[in-house]
């Protein structure tokens, strides 16, 4: 499947910015299940200087500056990505024989994996995750159909509502009150699978939503979404979408993976006055043709 995908970020501040620096993670990874075909960052007022690497993670990030006073930004992000169907995957390993091999491994592929088994600055694992997790991890049990388990408990047991949380809101409130929005159920479900001593991690990216029958693709009606993986010894790194019950497939666009939401954050920075600010966001993803053949 072929999608191009225009991300769009617009601040307007009740005050002259001077200057400001920002970081950015806009752009889609490459890897065997998804290609980033072209993409480009359009910013205006025009930055002083502009550059591009791939940070601790590989995730593709930009870093800007603006040197002129200016009371508006706007950041606009766009991508044509390739992305490949994959057959789901079958494995009958116990989730504590993965739990083992984490804790016990020499292997040097192996110990860069651990770095997601502790807790990172928006996930600590608490007594209440542990003992919530344990429901899906009973003994001998597959770690797929465990994890599995645990994405369905999630999206039964708690409640989309935007706005009820922030990205600054502790996981345990929203454990506390069900309720949150899919950064905060991926950031719950690593913190259940790090509470059992296994590795996740915090995928964001977007999801094609699906118009109703006979209606067009609505400009900006997409969002940013987020997800998470867990790692399966021999197998890699196999996501999941609580949000939604289900395993990616290729409506799931990756844009970044790290440890959790900080990691990854879309857009973030620091100015020189502004004061108060509005900000909008709006994502497109929007199927397209493609002449475009994987090797």
């Amino acid at each position: 499947m072929n999608y191009r995908i225009t991300h769009q970020t617009h601040y307007e501040y009740a005050e002259t910015v001077s200057l400001c620096h920002n970081q950015a993670r806009l752009i889609p990874r490459s890897f065997f299940t998804q290609t980033c075909l072209n993409s480009h960052i359009a910013i205006n007022p025009q930055p002083a200087s502009f550059r591009e690497r791939k940070d601790f993670f590989g995730n593709r990030t930009a870093y800007f500056s603006i040197e002129q006073p200016h009371n508006i930004l706007s950041v606009i992000a766009k991508s044509d990505v390739h992305i490949a169907l994959q057959t789901q995957l079958t494995s009958d390993m116990p989730w504590e024989t993965v739990y083992h091999i984490l804790k016990n491994t020499t292997d040097p592929t192996l110990l860069s994996v651990r770095q997601f088994v502790i807790d990172s600055p928006k996930v600590g694992t608490v007594p209440e995750l542990t003992k919530y997790a344990a429901l899906s991890f009973t003994k001998n049990r597959p770690l797929i159909e465990a994890v599995s388990d645990l994405t369905q408990r999630i999206y039964n047991d708690f409640e989309y509502v935007p706005g009820f949380t922030t990205i600054s809101t502790p996981l345990f409130d929203v454990f506390k009150h069900r309720k949150g929005v899919c950064q905060d159920f991926a950031h719950l479900a690593i913190g259940c699978l790090r509470a059992m001593g296994l590795a996740a991690r915090y995928i964001s990216g977007y999801l094609e939503t699906q118009p109703s029958p006979g209606k067009d693709y609505l400009i900006g009606a997409d969002a940013s979404h987020a997800w998470f993986s867990v790692y399966l010894p021999n197998h890699g790194w196999i996501d999941f979408d609580p949000t939604n019950n289900l395993m990616p497939d290729d409506r799931h666009i990756t844009v970044a993976w790290g440890r959790d939401f900080a990691d990854v954050t879309p857009l973030k920075g620091v100015v020189v006055g502004g004061g108060q600010h509005m900000l909008t966001v709006s994502v497109t993803v929007e199927p397209i043709v493609s002449k475009f053949v994987p090797a």
